[in-house]
């Protein structure tokens, strides 16, 4: 029996219907949310949530420093959005792109000085976010539902690119 009799049952309901949950809404709304409080957290700062997780993914990586595609790949990210704002992060002196050492038709991308102070100064009001958001669910469940979050995530971008 059901636990609330007045509620429609999933199993009965269309995937489509109103009623129901839709991951695009949900995912789409949880990674608005997500990103407008951390820039507001971290605007004086003079990055965007999105040049954080750069520097984040650049210092992350092999010493050598990234390609630009590689940097796309690991921040689920195309090409032309990577190029735009590596370009504006070159112009504010967070990053220096320089040729791949074997491909000239790759960059590869280094942090720069200015950027790793940047990310020290904000990396507290990343975890302290994100601790923020996780304490909405039961202690014992946080570590389960990222779990759970990276198999969708990974089911997206297989669909996403089939021939993979």
């Amino acid at each position: 029996m059901d636990a609330f009799p007045n509620e429609p049952n999933d199993t009965e309901m269309p995937i489509d219907a109103p009623e129901r949950r839709r991951l695009p809404v949900l995912l789409r709304r949880a990674w608005y949310g997500l990103n407008q409080a951390f820039r507001r957290r971290i605007a004086r700062m003079g990055l965007t949530p999105d040049q954080f997780t750069v520097i984040r993914t650049l210092l992350e990586a092999e010493p050598d420093g990234l390609t630009q595609k590689a940097l796309a790949d690991a921040m689920s990210s195309d090409p032309n959005t990577i190029a735009s704002l590596l370009e504006r992060m070159e112009a504010n002196g967070l990053v220096q792109r320089r040729p791949h050492e074997k491909d000239r038709r790759a960059n590869r991308v280094d942090l720069l000085a200015v950027a790793r102070e940047k990310y020290e100064a904000i990396r507290d009001e990343a975890i302290e976010l994100q601790g923020q958001v996780l304490e909405q669910l039961p202690e014992g469940d946080r570590e389960k539902f990222l779990e759970q979050l990276e198999i969708v995530a990974q089911a997206c971008r297989d669909v996403s690119n089939p021939q993979r």
